[in-house]
């Protein structure tokens, strides 16, 4: 089945769900300018240079770089950390290395890249799924603060599991997982209309919306361990924790948030099915 939305009428134009996959489609494109491939995602040196990095969240001062490595199997990149200006300082044989981004700014460039086209592809068609109804639930300012602070803590949690790990994280799946865990507490009993294929036709069928966030859930790890969130490989276990820690995140904070929006929770709407 491929979904196309759910059964919940929303009362106004989800314009902030809109502009964040606009956003983030954008930055994909240009991610992959400066290296890296459409369906491949962009370079390791675009996803160090702008992924969040545990290691400089925890080492405060320290900065992350793609350098050479000489091995047996020839030359390729590894990420190498230093304190700019220290008196010792191992890539100093390396000349001038590019300014990084401020360790901060680098938790807000890490939402909006994306390790490949599976990757942003999946995200942004479950954002755009379940993101109106929780935007009309909550309000636009109030939507894009939640957004942006699910993908805040989903980074927090991966920094306090893995505080040495110098694997950039990509993508927007904390906020997204923080988008699901209040859909769940706001339209349990939702369900979402999709196209399935029947024999030499197509059908509009309607399933369970927790069946398809679980699907969401069960991508995830999938498309890590099959080198799709990013073009430099560690850390796939912890990340999807750090998931999990955004979507609880999102079930705790929703109705609060939900209580002070504009908008209402919405109201399903009668599955429709149909043959075409």
């Amino acid at each position: 089945m491929f979904p196309l939305r759910d059964n919940i009428r929303f009362t106004r134009f989800p314009l902030v769900t809109a502009a964040l996959v606009a956003i983030n489609a954008v930055v994909y494109l240009l991610e992959i300018r400066h290296g890296g491939s459409f369906f491949g995602g962009p370079s390791p040196g675009v996803a160090v240079h702008y992924g969040a990095i545990p290691y400089e969240f925890s080492h405060a001062g320290k900065h992350c770089y793609l350098v050479p490595a000489h091995t047996l199997a020839g030359v390729h990149g590894t990420v190498a950390c230093r304190r700019p200006g220290a008196a010792s300082d191992p890539l100093s044989a390396l000349g001038a290395l590019p300014a990084q981004p401020a360790t901060w700014a680098t938790a807000f460039t890490s939402m909006f890249l994306h390790g490949s086209f599976l990757h942003i592809f999946a995200n942004m068609l479950f954002l755009a799924i379940f993101g109106p109804s929780v935007e009309d639930a909550v309000g636009r300012g109030r939507f894009l603060a939640f957004y942006l602070l699910g993908g805040l803590v989903a980074l927090g949690a991966h920094v306090l599991l893995d505080p040495s790990s110098t694997v950039p994280t990509l993508g927007a799946s904390g906020a997204i997982a923080a988008v699901l865990g209040g859909y769940v507490v706001l339209h349990p009993r939702a369900r979402v209309l999709g196209l399935a294929p029947v024999i030499f036709a197509v059908t509009i069928v309607a399933v369970p919306a927790l069946a398809l966030l679980s699907l969401w859930f069960a991508i995830q790890p999938v498309l890590a361990v099959a080198g799709l969130t990013g073009p430099v490989a560690g850390g796939e276990g912890l990340a999807y924790l750090a998931q999990i820690a955004a979507f609880g995140f999102g079930m705790l904070v929703i109705r609060p948030l939900a209580r002070q929006g504009r908008g209402s929770a919405g109201t399903p709407e009668p599955p429709q099915l149909a043959v075409y």
